[in-house]
This record gives C-alpha cells, sequence and structure tokens, in this order.
C-alpha cells in the first residue's frame, strides 16, 4: 500500500521572551534567548537531511502578535531552505501569532503554503498520491468557538485526509481553551490524521487514526520539563508510524540532589555538581531547579540556615567549570518535619492560600495580569498555574518566617 511520510511540529515560539529567568550571565542569556530558534534549525536540518514529503506546522510558529524581525528572519531563511529542497510546508497560525497582530512581514517562498482565517483545504500531489490538508489560522487571539463543523469530512478513496487544528480538547483546563474539541467530533470526520497544535505537553489523544499533539520544540520553563520536539510521521491506510525527534537545545527539569551525610557547605556543593553533571552526561545543557533531599537535622540547618539567593549564586559560582551549559533556576528542599514547626504567622497565611480558589488567585495577581506589556508574557490562570505559584510562596514563606523557636 502506498504511503506518504510528513514532520508534524507545532508551537515553535520563536522569539520567547523568557521571562522570569533571573540572575543569569550575559553568555547564559544569550544561550537561553536563542535556544528556539536552534531548535527549529534542527527541525530544519532534519528536513533536509531526511527529505518527507512535506512538513507540517500546527500554529504558534512565533512567541508574540508583533513577531520579532529576528524570529521571522529564522523562520524565513529555514523555509527558503526547504523550498530549494523541494519539501513543501503547510502551516497555520495560532492563538500566539494570530493574522490580527502587527508585524513587518517577510515575503515566504512559493512551497509555503498558510491556511488564512476560515477553515479550507490545501491540496498536495504526492507522487501521484493526492493528500488533503484542512485547517485554519487564528483571526485574532481568542477563538472560543469550535471550528471542527467547518471541516469537511474526508471524500473517501485513496486520497489522504489531514486535519490541522490549533486548540484545546474540550474539557482541558492545563492551558486556555481556545477553539475547543471532542475526540468524537474529530473522528466523526474519517480523516487519516490529526495534526493538532496548543498543548505543549506532548501525547496521542487516539492511535487510529493518529490524534496527535507532538508538544512545543524547546521547553520555556520548568513547567514544560522535558525533551521537546515533534514527529517524524509514516503513514498508510492501513498504520501509521511517528517518531519523536528531540531538538530542545536545553532542558528543563528537576534536578534531585541527594544530601545523606552532607554536613559541610563544600559537600553541599560537590552534591550539586556531581548531580549537574551527570544531568548533562544524561541529557546535555539544562536549566534545572534543584532540589534537596535525604537532609537530617544537620544537613537541613545548612541548607534553611542561608538565604536563598546567597545559596544560589554559590551553586552557580560552583558549577561556572563544567564543559555543558547548567542553568540553575531555584532551590528547595524536600520536606519533612519542617511543616510541624511553621511559626503561628506561616501557617495562617499558608492556610488561607489553600483555601483560595481561583477566581480568589485572580484578585491577588490582577495588577499583575493587567499590566499592558508583561501582561502578554503571562501565562492565563488556570489550575496548573495557581498550583505552581502557590508553591513557589509557600516555599519563600518558610524559608523567611517560617521556623518557629
Amino acid at each position: 500500500m502506498k504511503g506518504i511520510r510528513f514532520i508534524h511540529a507545532a508551537d515553535l515560539h520563536l522569539g520567547s521572551p523568557f521571562t522570569g529567568v533571573k540572575g543569569l550571565q550575559k553568555e547564559q542569556w544569550q544561550k537561553l534567548k536563542d535556544s528556539t530558534l536552534e531548535a527549529f534549525d534542527r527541525l530544519i536540518s532534519y528536513a533536509l537531511g531526511q527529505q518527507p514529503d512535506f512538513v507540517l506546522i500546527a500554529g504558534d510558529i512565533y512567541d508574540g502578535e508583533d513577531r520579532s524581525l529576528r524570529a521571522q528572519h529564522r523562520f524565513q531563511q529555514g523555509m527558503e531552505r526547504l523550498s530549494k529542497a523541494g519539501i513543501p510546508v503547510i502551516l497555520c497560525h495560532g492563538n500566539h501569532d494570530h493574522l490580527s497582530g502587527s508585524w513587518t512581514r517577510f515575503e515566504l517562498p512559493d512551497n509555503v503554503h498558510s491556511f488564512g482565517a476560515e477553515v479550507s483545504q490545501i491540496k498536495l500531489n504526492i507522487r501521484g498520491i493526492e493528500v488533503a490538508v484542512a485547517g485554519f489560522s487564528y483571526g485574532e487571539r481568542h477563538i472560543k468557538e469550535s471550528m471542527v463543523n467547518a471541516y469537511p469530512a474526508a471524500s473517501g478513496g485513496d486520497a489522504f485526509h489531514i486535519g490541522m487544528l490549533h486548540g484545546s480538547l474540550e474539557g482541558e483546563k492545563a492551558h486556555a481553551v481556545y477553539a475547543p474539541f471532542t475526540k468524537q467530533q474529530l473522528l466523526e470526520k474519517n480523516y487519516d490524521y490529526w495534526a493538532l497544535g496548543h498543548i505543549h505537553l506532548r501525547q496521542q489523544l487516539h492511535d487510529d487514526p493518529p490524534i496527535v499533539y507532538p508538544g512545543n520544540i524547546q521547553g520555556r520553563h520548568r513547567g514544560e520539563a522535558g525533551a521537546k520536539g515533534f514527529y517524524d510521521v509514516e503513514l498508510s491506510k492501513t498504520a501509521a508510524q511517528l517518531t519523536f525527534v528531540q531538538t530542545s537545545v536545553l532542558q528543563f527539569d528537576e534536578l534531585i540532589v541527594d544530601c545523606s551525610g552532607v554536613m559541610h557547605m563544600n559537600e553541599l556543593l560537590d552534591a550539586c555538581a556531581n548531580g549537574a553533571r551527570d544531568f548533562a552526561e544524561r541529557f546535555g545543557p539544562g536549566a534545572v531547579k534543584l532540589k534537596f533531599v535525604n537532609l537530617d537535622a544537620e544537613a537541613r540547618e545548612l541548607v534553611l540556615g542561608i538565604p536563598e539567593e546567597e545559596l544560589l549564586e554559590a551553586v552557580r559560582e560552583s558549577l561556572e567549570t563544567m564543559d555543558a551549559f547548567m542553568l540553575v533556576q531555584g532551590i528547595s528542599a524536600e520536606k519533612e518535619s519542617v511543616e510541624a514547626e511553621l511559626s503561628p504567622l506561616a501557617e495562617e497565611i499558608i492556610s488561607m492560600m489553600d483555601s483560595w480558589q481561583l477566581q480568589d488567585w485572580k484578585e491577588v495577581l490582577k495588577d499583575l495580569y493587567r499590566h499592558p506589556k508583561g501582561s502578554r508574557y503571562l501565562e492565563p490562570l488556570g489550575e496548573s498555574a495557581t498550583g505552581d505559584i502557590k508553591a513557589a510562596a509557600a516555599e519563600k514563606i518558610r524559608r523567611g518566617i517560617g521556623i518557629g523557636g
């Protein structure tokens, strides 16, 4: 049976500002700022080496609606390289890079086919095989209504039907819900493959036909941990083979540091360095949050007795001689009896935060989210975001006013 082969990528977020990362040296900041662009270059190099039939990019090519010149230029250069190799590209724009944004436009080569704001089909002929790809781009930032009904049903026959959709599974709570859909709605279209975007967690919602989120190509904060990349898809009318290809230049993650037997600061710093070297050997460059575990009373006193920023600075300096890039973003300690030793004030504050609902968090953080420039870089408030904020705030309280005595 004849088949096709294509790349399914999404959520490139070229030009991501990486807000919230502090204390970096100039070289470290440049490495972080360039990571989405370098990840994109890896995608292009892979495509040139493997020569797939075409490339799909399912939304959020750029991180912002104003589309930085540098990011657009890098994308245009990548498309030119694919054009010279004769590889078609089909793309749609998502909520971050919607069509109503203001930007200086770059002309893309003829191999690039981009969807407009209305659902339509783009057709390719691959070695005599017809491929019909249906999709749309966000005409504005917020598309709250379902768009699936506008997708044409597959006509049957030997043609391959693919749907591109930048949106959310109905009921999804981790991200802002845009262009919602249900699996049943997608299955009723009888497509051979659904190329999804918007959710940055790599996942396959259905096997036959495949309904797939490839995730983003480069993590941008601790909430986007692990390897990032895209799928190389081989598709026939009877089977699908998906191969994950990693593009992430550096990996966001939590790094566990075993503090068994640690009594002195030099021992703690050595444990951090050993953990960082092991991480780099397994995963390459990283942006990590250290978590100290197996602390006895002396080790816990050592860790909690030093201001977090001072300890963080010392850890970063101890890793400067490493060959691999390793950015330490923060530090936490495994919870033990500290909870029982909280001062009354700390207990009261943490208990109050535990009782807050989403609306309470919105009220507390409203000034931050209403800021005309800063708010655009913040993830929408949801259960995941407020959980992270609460955990970080509780840790600060424990370090600051938490221990009674």
